[in-house]
């Protein structure tokens, strides 16, 4: 069943087309950022867990999201405001600094117990919820697939990637109750997160964060 899991993954990724990414230029990108190193840090590499890492991210992913803050289909204040003073140039430019950066590893460790339990949903996913497993998306060392649009994780803060986990989850309860509480859209990830406990997002969040 686990291999039924990964398999039906792999169909997916599959009915993506490879996004199509015009040159941005990587200098020009690493002015451009000044203002995101309060939250994002020194070459992408924050050091405040509930900011995301954007260091080694894909171009593509990261366009993307930028587009997203932009539009307002990613629903972040913060985010809003910053994304919508940038143009295409200077979101190419950007994703292309940050995809240069090697991203910092975590000291923080979690227990064994938990650590396994990340390990174990993220390489065999959830028989019983037909939750599919994380590495088919985001590889065994969780450098996702740029080509796909498929973000690295890897090295993430284990606070944010659970606050987005949570926030897709949230997503699938706002469609069955009616609730607006703040949640996050992506047909995929919201599969994903909807069979998923609190325990298990925090394990499966401390599994990725030591990944790298």
């Amino acid at each position: 069943m686990k291999k039924t899991i990964i398999a039906l993954a792999y169909i997916l990724i599959a009915s993506f087309s490879s996004p199509i990414i015009a040159a941005g230029d990587a200098e020009a990108g690493q002015a451009k950022t000044a203002t995101c190193m309060g939250c994002h840090g020194l070459a992408g590499n924050s050091t405040i867990p509930s900011f995301p890492k954007l260091a080694g991210q894909g171009e593509a992913y990261l366009i993307k999201q930028l587009q997203y803050f932009k539009s307002g289909e990613r629903k972040n204040a913060m985010m809003a405001g910053v994304a919508g003073m940038l143009s295409e140039q200077d979101m190419m430019d950007i994703a292309a600094y940050y995809s240069t950066q090697t991203i910092s590893e975590n000291s923080a460790k979690a227990d064994a117990e938990t650590l396994e339990l990340g390990r174990k949903i993220y390489v065999g996913g959830k028989m019983d919820t037909q939750t599919t497993a994380c590495i088919a998306c985001h590889g065994a060392k969780g450098l996702g697939i740029p080509t796909a649009g498929f973000p690295a994780i890897s090295a993430q803060h284990a606070e944010y990637t659970a606050s987005q986990l949570k926030a897709f989850r949230q997503y699938s309860i706002n469609e069955q109750t009616g609730s607006t509480d703040v949640s996050r859209a992506n047909e995929m990830m919201v599969n994903v997160a909807k069979g998923l406990t609190t325990v298990e997002i925090e394990a499966l969040s401390q599994y990725i964060a030591g990944l790298h």
